[in-house]
């Protein structure tokens, strides 16, 4: 079985794209019918995060069934490894880790498979940048100079992330508020793990304004675009 992590603080505005995209990931022909559980870590939602879950479960299935759980850590470090304990008590052979606001390729999963290693680091791509106005130009074409989006790149994001046992030699995730991805990562390198830094799985993210982590993509954006020229 294959194990997808969504972790979620108040996402009732992107969460039914990502789960489409992940449920069309989970059906992808080469995967060949096996079983992907995708679990959404709502964490301290007080908005309808969970109803938009519920939709989806209800049309889940043996080859994807999608299901929600709450906790209240308001901490994604925590929300991801509850998650991902989760899917190893359920057997998952494989762990992938997307966000709330991004939307994964139909490819996602196969691609990721297909490197035949224990870690894969994805990129991300924007495709719009309107919620950042009259910056949005400024920022597509900051991002098209400072971002590798190539194989060989070193960008590490939760977002587009997979993992197979290795995860757990490697301590799994910390209980971090941010960069809880890269400890991890860190913590796989020094394992001894087999990397992929790999764009060929392919997801889309937001450059949303209400950034969820400080230090994250989305407040990365952010401080770009406060130092900015009026």
């Amino acid at each position: 079985m294959i194990g997808i992590v969504i972790p979620a603080h108040n996402e009732q505005s992107y969460l039914d794209a990502c789960l489409s995209a992940v449920a069309a990931a989970a059906r992808h022909p080469t995967l060949e019918g096996e079983a992907v559980r995708v679990l959404v870590v709502l964490d301290a939602c007080s908005d309808a995060s969970a109803a938009v879950v519920a939709r989806h479960a209800a049309r889940s299935d043996g080859q994807c069934a999608i299901a929600g759980v709450a906790v209240q850590a308001r901490n994604v470090g925590v929300a991801r490894a509850f998650g991902a304990a989760r899917m190893v008590e359920m057997g998952a052979r494989w762990l992938a880790f997307t966000d709330a606001d991004t939307r994964v390729s139909p490819a996602w999963l196969a691609m990721q498979l297909s490197l035949g290693v224990d870690v894969v680091c994805g990129t991300v791509a924007v495709d719009d940048w309107s919620p950042h106005r009259e910056h949005g130009a400024a920022l597509s074409a900051h991002f098209a100079r400072s971002y590798t989006d190539a194989d060989g790149h070193r960008h590490i994001h939760g977002a587009n992330l997979g993992v197979a046992a290795a995860y757990l030699r490697a301590g799994g995730f910390e209980p971090l508020a941010c960069s809880e991805d890269v400890a991890l990562v860190d913590a796989l390198e020094r394992s001894g793990a087999r990397f992929a830094w790999s764009a060929a799985p392919r997801v889309a993210t937001s450059a949303r304004r209400d950034a969820k982590a400080r230090g994250g993509f989305g407040d990365t954006l952010l401080r770009y675009v406060a130092g900015l020229p009026a």
